[in-house]
Formats: C-alpha cells, sequence, structure tokens
C-alpha cells in the first residue's frame, strides 16, 4: 500500500481542534488550512514514521495483534485488503461536543492506518449523575426524626380535645409546637382556621405546619408566611396590626394602656413605622422576605415575649420610646389636629434646625410625605422625621439627610451645595455672638472627618463608611448640636464607651424620657398644692 496515497486520503479528515500541538495555536491552525498537510506530510516523510506505518501494514494484513504505545487493541483482520477499525465494535469514544460549525469529521469518518499514530484525543463518554432535588417550593421536606418529634407534641397538645383547639387555647401550640412568639396566637389560628369555624382541629394543624413543610423553614420565612396576604409577595403595615393588638392584649408590661385605647393604637402605629423605617430599605411601604431576614425584627420579637419589662425592649416595642416621640409630637402640634406645618418644626430641639433644611423637608425630597395636606406633615411623617434626626448613624438617617443637602439629586454633595447649607449657620452664628468659623475651615474639617474616594465631592458611600458621618449634617444645619458637638462634653464621651450597643436614639430617647417624666411629676405636684400641702416642698428655711 502506498504511503503517500493513505497520507493523502487521511489530511482531509484531520480535525484541527483535537490536534494535539501546543506548540501551534488553534487559531493559527484555523487560519491556516493548509497547515494540517504540511506537518501531516513532514511527519510521514520521517524515516521512523515510514517505518511504523509499514510495520503496522504488514500486521494488519497478516492478521497479527497492533499493538500501538498507550492503545492496547487485539484486532484480527478478515480480507488482505480492507484494515480493521483500532476500537472493538461500538467502542469508539464520541467527538468532544463543540459548536455547530463543526469539522469535516463529523460528517465523515474514516479509519486508516494514518490514525493510529494520530494525536488526537480520546475522550471517553461522560456518565451522568444523578443530581438530588436542592430547590423546593414550599420548603425541604422535614427530616423522620424532626417530624415525629413534633407530631408528637402535637398529639400531647390535642389529645385531650378531640374536636380541636379554640383560639383561647391554641397559645401553646403556638410557643411550643412552631417557637414563635406567644402573641402570634390570634393570627395564626385565623391563619388556620380559614372556614372561620373557631376551632382548629389536629389535622389541619398538621396540614398546614407539617405537610406544608412550614416546620422546616426558618422563623423569618415562617413569619413573613403567616402575616402576610394571600397572593401577596410583601408585608405592608396593616399586616402587622393583629400581632400588636394581641401583645397590648396580652404583655403584662402595657397592662396599663387597657383603660385607654387611644393611646393603645397610637402606641401600635410607632411600633410600626420604626419597623418600616429601620427595616424596608426600600421605602414603598412594601417589606420583602429579603429585607425580613436582613433585619433584627425576628429577634426583638422573640425578646418582646420573653421581657415582662417592655420597656428593656429598645428595638421597636420600648413604651418610653414611643412616649418621647408622641409627646414631642403633642408639643409641637399647638392646634392638635394632627398635623405639623413648617412653623412648628422650626420649634424643635429649641428652634435647632435651619429654614433652609426645612423647606428641603417640606419640599419632600427626603420622603413624600402621607398626610395629603400641602405643607403638612402628619404623625408617620414625624416619626421618620424625628428618628433620623435625633440618630444620623444609622443607615436611613444618613440617606435621609443625603437627599436633603444633594440639591441637583445627582448623588454626589460639592462644596457649594455644602456651602449653600451652612451660609445659613454662619449667620445664626454672627446672630448669637459666637465666634464664626468660615466656610473654608469647615470644608477642611468635614474632608478630613469623611476622607471621601475621590477629590471635590461626597457620595452617600463615603458617609456610610465614616462613623462621623452625623456630625456633618449638624456641622451644616443643626447650630445646637454643632455647638455640643465642639464642646465635646466628657460625660457624654464615657458614657458612649460604656454603653457601645447603645445607639445615639436610645441614649437620646432614655434622656428625653426622664426629663418629660419629671416635668410630668412637677406639674401633678402643682396641679394638687392648692388642696393637699406636702411639707416636703416647704423651704428649708
Amino acid at each position: 500500500m502506498d504511503i503517500d496515497r493513505v497520507a493523502g486520503e487521511e489530511v482531509c479528515c484531520l480535525d484541527t481542534e483535537q490536534l494535539q500541538l501546543p506548540e501551534v495555536s488553534s487559531f493559527v491552525l484555523k487560519e491556516n488550512p493548509q497547515l494540517p498537510e504540511v506537518l501531516f506530510s513532514q511527519w510521514l516523510s520521517l524515516s521512523d514514521t515510514t517505518r511504523l506505518v509499514k510495520t503496522l501494514i504488514d500486521d494488519a494484513k497478516a492478521g497479527n495483534p497492533i499493538n500501538i504505545p498507550g492503545i492496547s487493541a487485539n484486532v484480527s483482520v478478515g480480507g488482505v485488503n480492507s484494515l480493521p477499525s483500532m476500537f472493538p465494535a461500538g467502542s469508539a469514544p464520541p467527538i468532544s461536543p463543540r459548536s455547530s460549525s463543526g469539522s469535516p469529521r463529523t460528517s465523515k469518518q474514516k479509519t486508516s492506518p494514518s490514525s493510529l499514530r494520530s494525536p488526537l484525543k480520546l475522550v471517553r463518554e461522560s456518565e451522568w449523575e444523578v443530581i438530588p432535588q436542592f430547590y423546593f417550593r414550599n420548603g425541604p421536606p422535614a427530616a423522620s426524626a424532626l417530624k415525629e418529634q413534633c407530631l408528637s407534641r402535637i398529639n400531647h397538645l390535642f389529645n385531650n380535645d378531640l374536636d380541636g383547639l379554640l383560639i383561647d387555647e391554641f397559645k401553646p401550640v403556638t410557643k411550643i409546637v412552631c417557637k414563635l412568639p406567644s402573641f402570634f396566637s390570634d393570627v395564626l389560628f385565623r391563619k388556620i382556621d380559614v372556614d372561620c369555624t373557631g376551632m382548629v382541629t389536629r389535622d389541619a394543624f398538621v396540614k398546614y405546619w407539617v405537610n406544608s413543610n412550614m416546620l422546616t423553614l426558618d422563623t423569618a420565612t415562617q413569619v413573613f408566611n403567616i402575616l402576610k396576604q394571600p397572593d401577596c409577595r410583601y408585608l405592608s403595615q396593616s399586616d402587622f396590626k393583629p400581632i400588636l393588638r394581641e401583645l397590648l392584649a396580652t404583655h403584662s408590661g402595657l397592662e396599663f394602656l387597657q383603660n385607654t385605647p387611644e393611646f393603645q393604637e397610637r402606641y401600635a402605629e410607632t411600633v410600626i413605622y420604626r419597623i418600616f423605617y429601620y427595616i424596608n430599605r426600600s421605602g414603598n411601604g412594601r417589606l420583602t422576605l429579603r429585607e425580613l431576614k436582613r433585619g433584627n425584627l425576628i429577634a426583638a420579637m422573640q425578646h418582646a415575649d420573653e421581657e415582662e419589662d417592655i420597656n428593656k425592649v429598645i428595638r421597636y416595642f420600648s413604651y418610653e420610646h414611643f412616649y418621647v416621640i408622641y409627646c414631642k409630637f403633642w408639643e409641637l402640634d399647638t392646634d392638635h389636629d394632627f398635623f405639623i406645618d413648617k412653623e412648628n418644626l422650626i420649634r424643635y430641639g429649641n428652634h435647632a434646625l435651619t429654614y433652609r433644611i426645612l423647606d428641603r423637608i417640606f419640599s419632600q425630597v427626603p420622603r413624600k410625605f402621607k398626610s395629603n395636606v400641602e405643607g403638612k406633615m402628619c404623625y408617620e411623617d414625624f416619626v421618620y422625621f424625628m428618628l433620623s434626626e435625633e440618630d444620623k448613624s444609622s443607615q436611613p438617617s444618613l440617606e435621609y439627610w443625603f437627599r436633603c443637602l444633594d440639591l441637583d439629586g445627582n448623588g454626589v454633595l460639592t462644596p457649594n451645595e455644602l456651602q449653600y447649607f451652612y451660609e445659613e449657620q454662619l449667620h445664626r452664628m454672627e446672630c448669637m455672638a459666637q465666634e464664626p468659623v468660615l466656610f473654608e475651615d469647615i470644608l477642611c474639617q468635614i474632608v478630613d472627618m469623611i476622607a471621601p474616594e475621590r477629590e471635590g465631592y461626597i457620595t452617600l458611600r463615603d458617609l456610610k463608611g465614616c462613623k462621623l458621618s452625623g456630625n456633618v449634617f449638624n456641622i451644616l444645619f443643626n447650630l445646637n448640636k454643632f455647638v455640643a458637638f465642639e464642646s465635646r462634653d466628657p460625660f457624654l464621651i464615657r458614657q458612649e464607651r460604656e454603653e457601645p450597643t447603645l445607639t445615639e436614639w436610645d441614649r437620646f430617647a432614655h434622656r428625653e424620657y426622664i426629663r418629660l417624666s419629671m416635668e410630668e411629676d412637677v406639674e401633678d405636684v402643682s396641679n394638687g398644692s392648692a388642696e393637699v400641702w406636702d411639707e416636703s416642698f416647704e423651704a428649708p428655711f
């Protein structure tokens, strides 16, 4: 057999993608289709190659086994002029997958002596591995041991009540089986009792809690599914009202509000506003599961359920915090129409804020008002303002005031924008006979505190990465806090170091509650002084 003729037949079948030519780029081979033919011809012209090919042809004609380095195959030849395949029947390796353009090998498969020494890769047929299911729409199924343990508890609680449990008897199920706060009992009961029969049977509870895989979900997802409305993918403010009504009705620390339903309602509203202020970061009034998981509301709920003193639950549920917020609003709302205008708000903090920053607030730049009354904010709007004003270190507060200062809304604060707000602050210092600080010096101080990534402007990211960002806002539009920052009371500094877990809002609310309670005590004494004389208030001389 003529080796050159064999070479000519086989060159057209070469696949450049499978050639093992590390010295030559595959891109070069594709751009030069004649190059493989030249290389193959050179390889066949070698004396060692000619000797090897002739030996293999002679062995194939004689029917001897063909042994190639790296490949072991026993081949028997039936005819003199036919060359058998180097692979047993049906065991040829598949071509490696590639683009649809393919190569000549996809349309023409041919075996010849030249392919016995071809440096093509041998690809084994991939073995398919069964991937276990990893996504479950309603949560993964419970493990058998966990399911049996849960069913045992359910059987124990439903044992003496064959017909089911009434709503007043359902609280142990909520606490022991579901491990949820006790004030979720009412809303969970109604979630299961869809027909409003007034009773939840064992089978109905097992169907909802065990069979629907609620058992295996994390606590945040369980709370989310219980509170949300059907076919909704978010929580609204109204979804929290049922659990707060039950909290007010059952918590020992809120019993004194039983005879004042108006303050019960205000307390519930304040808690809800605080929850959405801190957790609903998008600010659209729709609390998502992702936002719920990122926040600390679940831990606060568990704490409120376990703690008898509600004032120790400083996250969201503290009555003292509600008292401070509501009293501040009531003081500013002089006509008590439950709305505050710009002239009312200018008195906040003993006239601490500038008119320019108030103009931005009432322009609804940082947040759209919910009052639906032109030029006035409602109680919810005031809660957002007060939380932002008294704790400028929190993320929502930084975003609130950043939007106020960003006059052109381009996402950066320039020196011109900072100077616009500081001009009024400087004028107020001059009117109060205080030594004025030039804006150039203030700008250097702000840049040193914030250390922005790029010179010439400050971004929200720069502010969030600095612990002193709140002082920047005070310098620009809150004179009282600016002066306090410059004086740096050593007592307050030591207090912050001793209680690092408390926020600026926590410290403010505590001080303000003490002040308000003392004023109320003095007022009570003055009102009763005409009727009852207390010797303890008599002058010591």
